[in-house]
């Protein structure tokens, strides 16, 4: 199952305030270490969410053991604005060793929003090393549902 994913947008906030009325949910300035970036969030057990990116921003895996960063300058082709989080039915390791058979950086990172604890866990797995796709396994997707739900959204952007 698809529980997010990222788009480019000119008007980060508008758009993501427009999608966000059309799945009957409620915008949100992104919590994560990209400024100016919004989300829509469904508010379904799902946790559902597009995430809104201003135009010109590119995703690329972190140096080392590093997780994702985020540029805005970078246009060299190589890396893109997009990204969505895949929920599987295999346990950590099975995802890291077909991420890694694959010659693809796979790695595991914590999501927090910055100077927060640890919010909930993904497996980085960078196709072709050049399109981020962030996996949940079976043990980490409650994690993930539980934390993108309105009441936590409220208290965390108030």
């Amino acid at each position: 199952m698809i529980h997010h994913v990222s788009i480019p947008a000119h008007d980060p906030r508008r758009v993501a305030a427009v999608l966000a009325q059309l799945m009957g949910g409620r915008a949100y300035p992104f919590t994560g270490p990209l400024k100016g970036a919004w989300m829509a969030v469904s508010g379904d057990r799902h946790g559902t969410m597009i995430e809104v990116y201003p135009d010109g921003t590119v995703m690329a895996a972190g140096q080392g053991d590093a997780p994702v960063v985020y540029d805005t300058h970078a246009d060299d082709g190589r890396f893109l604005p997009f990204h969505l989080l895949l929920a599987v039915p295999h346990d950590r390791q099975t995802v890291e060793s077909i991420g890694e058979a694959a010659g693809w950086r796979t790695r595991f990172f914590s999501r927090a929003a910055p100077g927060r604890p640890p919010a909930f866990h993904v497996i980085e797995v960078w196709v072709e090393n050049r399109v981020l796709i962030e996996v949940v396994t079976p043990d980490m997707v409650g994690i993930y549902a539980d934390y993108v739900q309105f009441d936590r959204l409220d208290t965390l952007s108030a």
